[in-house]
């Protein structure tokens, strides 16, 4: 192994690799047999890559680095600086697996006519086949993006095959954001997968796309390699050979990485952290606005904050404006429970919450309460500097109402654990949420039974009317009569004072300035990274 920027040794292999990562260097990549591999610093870990029972940013960035889709969403490459004015982007649906699809008057059934030059990279031809057989396996797994399509799609009668690059999904219901739904399904080699027991899937990968892993270390990194002769071909002849996904999880040791040159990409830098780099030699930083928000989910069927007018109180006596000085003005607060920018987003601003203890006093007392008595759990990511400052805020408010705050970090996977079920759900949970598709049946359902389980769903609510809002909407194919809906659907959600809606915040990375090729999309969760584009300049 031979380096022009690591000194690294065959005979020490992989252990010497990530050694020699904290090294203060000028270029963090590792060069080996003249093949280039970025280092990108990420705080949360990716525990299971398995695409049917695994779902957040950390994985599914891995994951589309394995996999590929029917179809894809693409990045706009406009590049705007830190603390630049900046112009919202959209997202692009795009062909990938699928070469073309057709979709009936009625729209119960799409019809998608594979590519025929796509391959697993065992070698094994991407058919029709493959696609019933992963979207099968997701469905009846229950876990990861089954919840987009469970109520959609019939694993006995819902996929046929025609034949091998022809298949055809027969809906439930009319369903307007299937196609871009799809776009998180990722198709897997059945051949691969069946020859395996259940659990092969967790730190293996069974895909088609743009990269295969190389090797895997649980709670240290995971490195990716590139597939050479990768079917869609790439979009730069300097593009990456592949990737190390090295686990930092504090933002304190990814802004000391990216200064020194041991890691090329960070993506959880305290705010102050990413304007200090952002006028350091050698790194740039990106910001775009985005429709991920932070929110702090109640549990509605459980303790305390299960009683409506406890849950109003708390809602009253945050303090909002202060999420904006924890993000140094790169947010806005949230005035509905959609985020702005999202088709059928209304703004409640006259109706909003804000401080107001006057009223979270009036609440208390409505509650039974009136001089609190009590204490709640706030549960956050642990090492999460801006979950820390607003657990301190929070903490800071309630106490005005009585009420006292135990703030409790959790790991990311036992975090998303606790929450996935009502018994053991916290009084509060931290949680940022990104629709990941442009439709706003992707926020709406995360307020229906279909999120029960996943951690954007840790308030379990439970409204009938709000569900069967959700239904009707979605069933829909004319615009008009779904905005109604879902303008009934934010309003009644705010009414019953879920969580805390709190900011949308901007979107930062920080790159060495020799990484290029960088694409923004808002669907995109928190950290994730679509590394398919980036390449070196040097």
């Amino acid at each position: 192994m031979k380096s022009s920027k690591l000194s690294l040794a065959v005979s020490v292999g992989i252990i010497a690799v990530v050694c020699l990562l904290i090294s203060v260097v000028s270029f963090a990549y590792v060069e080996q047999d003249g093949e280039k591999y970025l280092v990108f610093g990420g705080r949360q870990p990716a525990p299971n890559i398995d695409p049917s029972a695994y779902y957040d940013w950390s994985a599914r960035m891995i994951q589309e680095a394995l996999y590929d889709a029917l179809l894809s969403y693409e990045g706009d490459p406009t590049l705007y600086l830190f603390g630049e004015t900046l112009q919202p982007k959209s997202p692009i649906l795009v062909p990938c697996l699928a070469e073309s699809w057709d979709i009936s008057e009625d729209g119960l059934t799409y019809t998608f006519r594979l590519v025929k030059n796509a391959v697993f990279h065992n070698g094994d031809p991407v058919t029709a086949e493959a696609v019933k057989f992963s979207f099968v396996r997701t469905l009846e797994g229950k876990q990861g993006p089954a919840w987009m399509l469970l109520a959609i799609l019939d694993t006995e009668t819902g996929i046929e095959v025609v034949d091998d690059y022809t298949v055809v999904f027969h809906l439930n219901y009319p369903f307007a954001p299937f196609p871009h739904y799809i776009a998180w399904w990722y198709i897997m080699n059945p051949n691969q997968v069946n020859a395996h027991d259940a659990d092969w899937l967790q730190d293996h990968e069974a895909g088609s796309g743009p990269f295969k892993i190389k090797e895997w270390r649980h709670g240290e990194y995971y490195w990716l390699e590139d597939v050479e002769d990768y079917w869609r071909g790439w979009p730069h002849e300097d593009h990456i050979d592949g990737f190390i996904f090295k686990l930092m999880r504090e933002a304190a040791s990814q802004r000391i990485g990216i200064q020194k040159g041991e890691i090329d990409i960070a993506e959880g830098l305290t705010i102050e952290d990413f304007g200090l780099v952002a006028n350091y030699p050698g790194i740039y930083v990106t910001e775009d606005i985005g429709r991920t928000t932070f929110g702090i989910k109640m549990n509605t069927q459980k303790g305390y904050t299960a009683i409506k007018n406890v849950s109003k109180a708390i809602c009253d006596a945050f303090n909002y404006d202060a999420l904006i000085d924890i993000y140094d003005g790169h947010a806005v607060l949230e005035d509905s429970p959609f985020p702005q920018g999202l088709d059928g987003y209304v703004s409640l601003a006259d109706i909003m919450y804000r401080q107001d203890l006057d009223k979270a006093k009036e609440y208390m007392k409505k509650a039974g309460f009136p001089d609190g008595g009590f204490t709640l759990d706030y549960v956050l990511v642990a090492g999460h500097p801006e979950e820390t400052k607003i657990g301190l805020i929070l903490k800071d408010c309630l106490s005005k109402i009585g009420i006292d705050v135990n703030i409790v970090p959790l790991p990311w996977p036992e975090m998303v654990a606790v929450g996935s079920t009502p018994e053991t759900s916290p009084d509060m949970m931290a949680v940022y949420t990104t629709p990941i598709v442009n439709d706003p049946d992707v926020v709406a359902s995360q307020y229906g039974p279909a999120a029960y389980g996943m951690y954007y769903g840790s308030h379990f609510y439970d409204n009938p009317l709000v569900n069967i809002w959700i239904d009707q909407a979605r069933a829909l194919s004319d615009w008009d009569e779904r905005a109604e809906l879902y303008e009934k659907i934010q309003r009644q959600i705010l009414e019953d004072a879920t969580e805390i809606f709190g900011m949308l915040y901007t979107r930062t990375w920080a790159f060495r300035d020799f990484v290029k090729g960088f694409t923004f999309s808002p669907v995109r969760f928190t950290g994730e990274i679509d590394m398919y584009w980036l390449y070196i300049e040097e």
